[in-house]
């Protein structure tokens, strides 16, 4: 099978600072990577190399098996982001804001997929609010709809639960597992919530001072580091290091 996404060799420094070192893995259908590291692990740096808005010095991606350098903008259209640091227009109402995304999107039948979404993440009687009048919990969930308005193949979570009620954040995993599963998506996420992100994802990418120390599917992770739980695999790797 020919996997989604394919990075080879990702190298990237600023100055003198090496912040990735030879960062390579593969994301298939139903893939759940999760990135774990501490702050300053190159964790977000590595998200937005694999979204073209930093360059790396070396190395290769291939989303669909095509070359992302070459063709990032058409590519690009078959994969969503979504980051808690993503500011959407405040003077706009929710409904405003997704209505212009699914123009710049070209989503078919716009109305009906906004509304969808915003049942689907409990937003719709938030739909005339101001963008400016949200919390940072509703703020995350309409940044996670802008992300699905295009139905993308491949998800791209920076911080997905950030600002959630625990209610919500056992809610948000639920319908990124369904995506996966049902829809054959593939998604990586990075979360400082460890006990909640071990029950959405399958697979593992330990990331420490930019380098790979681990990866593969939970179970084969967790047997590498003889442990049983993600939070006593950080602890082990990483040691009393914030998150």
């Amino acid at each position: 099978m020919e996997p989604l996404l394919r990075v080879k060799g990702i190298y990237k420094r600023f100055g003198k600072k090496e912040v990735l070192k030879d960062i390579s893995f593969e994301l298939y259908p139903k893939d759940i990577l999760g990135i774990i590291g501490p702050n300053g692990a190159g964790k977000s740096t590595l998200l937005y190399i694999l979204l073209g808005i930093i360059t790396p010095e070396k190395g290769e991606i291939f989303y669909f098996g095509r070359n992302f350098f070459q063709e990032r903008s058409s590519l690009l259209k078959r994969v969503g982001f979504a980051s808690q640091y993503v500011s959407l227009p405040y003077s706009l109402t929710v409904k405003e804001n997704l209505m212009v995304f699914s123009h710049l999107y070209e989503v078919e039948e716009p109305e009906r997929k906004i509304n969808e979404l915003l049942e689907l993440f409990k937003l719709k009687e938030k739909e005339k609010v101001l963008s400016r009048a949200l919390s940072s919990g509703e703020m995350m969930r309409l940044n996670l709809v802008r992300a699905n308005l295009s139905d993308p193949e491949i998800l791209l979570l920076d911080e997905p639960t950030a600002g959630l009620d625990p209610e919500y954040v056992k809610y948000v995993g639920t319908i990124l597992k369904d995506r996966a599963e049902k829809q054959g998506k593939a998604i990586i996420l990075t979360s400082h919530q460890l006990g909640e992100l071990e029950k959405i994802i399958n697979k593992i990418l330990l990331l420490k001072e930019g380098k790979i120390i681990g990866y593969g599917t939970l179970k084969e992770v967790f047997h590498k580091f003889s442990v049983s739980h993600l939070e006593d695999l950080y602890f082990k790797v990483f040691g009393d290091v914030n998150l």
